[in-house]
């Protein structure tokens, strides 16, 4: 009888030991102009080690005297300047005088009775959703979602390998192992959190992450605090509500920053190296829905709800989401006019908007999408982690470019561009769900084995219906 192995007595906590974050943050100093040659010297001359490339730990643990000193040295990376800083402000009234184009307010409506047969009158701006646009939303982002959650973290070559050996490329519908060669499952394995609940064989019900854990906490923070909510509600709604396991990267990071007593918005900068990557932009969905035809107002809101974890670009990913799907939530414009929207609320000549006009330009140029993908990830894959928001940024506005509003093409084309699958699918899904305008216009495919039904740990809506996620968000939009 062979011996039972010794359980591992440490607790290995991802995205937060100083260890594994002093190479992301060299990564992001060299990303963003700073000189940090000399503190790398001395990090790698100790015994350092860069950053885990996927994973978010590195084994083994560092020991205590190399702990001690990536932490002085994350401090003395954050006090180097940013030769960028001026083009890519964090603080809202600098993001607005830095937009040459930003959106003025909705124009005024006449009354209208909404979906109870009441007088909107008095009431301020005048929603234009519905709630059958909003359920297509809600649909859209759980069905792109979990499109990509069995091959998040998967090498592009990968997840092309997989679709194509079960005939499934370009990507219409779900990932199965049935037909895939077992060695190529071997050599390119699921998820492994994933792989139980998102192939097309097992798939029963929203499973449970955090891409539809955040429109909930905002749906929550919207019904306690409506539309003036400060960064604080939201740093105590995520205390109170968020189970810290289930928030990563600049997440959990400004999560241990609170429990520390650090105050909003130092949360998003005090040793965090994972401030600009994809966090907040997953985050912005319903500040978008709630504010149709507004796309400033949602962009203003998203700001308040990003500062909390993010800075610079990552702040940009959330304005410019919630603008997007602000515009898709009024009804009145297409894929591309929404995409045009976001970028009014993003600083020009940020990185952020380089790299939405780098993915709106190369899908315009490229017939087929695989092509468009080889480019962006020639650009991006040596320089930036999978999760970061530039890369995912120039993919997300590349997949919503060459889909032209076609809801499998895009939440297909998100996904099959790899990095963040599942958070791009997410996205992709929301706001092409927004245009399609009600759940009969989504393919049944994907939303049937949705079976309407999400599970979560946000306490109040394990097990809810997207029609209830729906109407909950309509009284949200209606709220002045």
């Amino acid at each position: 009888m062979s011996a039972v192995p010794p359980r591992d007595p440490r607790v290995r906590l991802t995205w937060v030991q100083p260890e594994d974050l002093v190479g992301h943050e060299l990564r992001q100093a060299a990303q963003d102009g700073r000189d940090a040659r000399e503190i790398g010297e001395r990090w790698y001359a100790a015994g350092g080690s860069p950053a885990p490339d996927r994973a978010g730990a590195s084994e083994p643990p560092a020991p205590p005297r190399l702990r001690a000193l990536a932490g002085e040295l994350l401090d003395e990376l954050a006090a180097l300047d940013s030769p960028l800083a001026a083009d890519e402000p964090t603080d809202l009234d600098a993001i607005v005088a830095a937009c040459p184009h930003w959106p003025g307010p909705p124009e005024s409506a006449p009354a209208v009775a909404d979906r109870d047969g009441l007088s909107t009158a008095g009431r301020g701006r005048t929603p234009s959703v519905t709630p059958s646009r909003l359920h297509a939303a809600w649909l859209g982002r759980a069905a792109g979602c979990l499109l990509g959650k069995p091959v998040e973290k998967l090498p592009l070559a990968g997840i092309r390998a997989l679709a194509r050996a079960s005939g499934n490329w370009p990507l219409t519908t779900w990932f199965t192992a049935r037909g895939v060669p077992a060695e190529l499952l071997a050599a390119h394995p699921w998820n492994r959190r994933s792989a139980r609940t998102s192939l097309a064989e097992n798939i029963d019900g929203m499973p449970e992450d955090d891409d539809l854990n955040y429109p909930l906490l905002t749906l929550l923070l919207l019904q306690r605090h409506g539309r003036s909510f400060t960064t604080a509600d939201l740093a105590r709604l995520w205390l109170d509500e968020l189970p810290a396991g289930r928030a990563f990267t600049a997440e959990r990071i400004a999560y241990g920053n609170l429990l520390a007593g650090v105050e909003p918005p130092e949360t998003a900068r005090r040793r965090n190296p994972f401030r600009e990557w994809i966090g907040a932009q997953i985050r912005a969905d319903v500040h978008g829905w709630t504010h149709p035809g507004d796309p400033a107002g949602a962009a203003a809101q998203a700001h308040r709800d990003a500062v909390l974890t993010h800075t610079g670009n990552g702040v940009y990913g959330a304005m410019f989401t919630a603008a997007a799907l602000a515009v898709a939530a009024g009804g009145e414009s297409d894929v591309h006019g929404c995409l045009a929207a976001g970028l009014r609320v993003v600083p020009p000549h940020s990185r952020y908007a380089r790299a939405v006009h780098l993915g709106i330009e190369t899908a315009r140029t490229e017939g087929e999408f695989d092509a468009v993908v080889d480019r962006l990830h020639a650009a991006y894959a040596d320089t930036h982690h999978w999760v970061h928001v530039l890369p995912n940024a120039a993919l997300l506005a590349a997949a919503l470019t060459h889909a032209e509003g076609d809801f499998t093409r895009s939440i297909g084309n998100a996904v099959s561009g790899g990095w963040d699958t599942d958070s791009n699918g997410a996205t992709a899904g929301s706001l092409a769900g927004l245009l399609a305008g009600t759940p009969d216009a989504l393919p049944h495919h994907w939303t049937a084995p949705l079976k309407n039904r999400l599970a979560t740990s946000v306490p109040g809506f394990d097990g809810i219906g997207f029609d209830a996620l729906a109407a909950l968000t309509h009284q949200e939009a209606l709220r002045p």
